[in-house]
């Protein structure tokens, strides 16, 4: 069996995995808000088309009716609620660690290009 050496892999690279890495997981938080938002809109719409006279605290129906709909309504309405705020909260995370992954690998790009050019003077 032979083993392939494996070449070290520069600070710079790591960086720019680690952006990638950070850019899906926010594009991942988007889609979570998209589906909170779909959610809470369908359990708004499916509590204002089935209940007869829905009792609301603020956004959320509080009179719940023997009917399965009126659970529904509310627990697609407080699900989409929660998974809306845990998407931007996730995307707005990592956004700022992909922005700190950025600026990191622009100065480890210059530290790399700076060390290269005194290479280049020396010989």
């Amino acid at each position: 069996m032979v083993l392939k050496q494996r070449k070290p892999m520069l600070f710079s690279e790591y960086l720019h995995e680690k952006a990638e890495e950070s850019r899906h997981n926010e594009t991942v938080g988007y889609l979570v808000a998209m589906m909170g938002s779909v959610f809470f809109v369908g359990g708004l719409l499916e509590t204002v088309l089935t209940a007869e006279n829905p009792e609301w605290f603020l956004i959320f129906p509080y009179h719940i009716t023997q009917h399965p709909y009126s659970l529904l309504g509310l627990a697609l309405t407080t699900l989409g609620l929660v998974l809306l705020c845990l998407g931007i909260v996730l995307s707005i995370h990592y956004a700022r660690e992909r922005a700190w992954y950025m600026k990191e690998l622009h100065k480890a790009h210059s530290r790399e290009e700076q060390t290269i050019k005194r290479k280049e003077k020396i010989t």
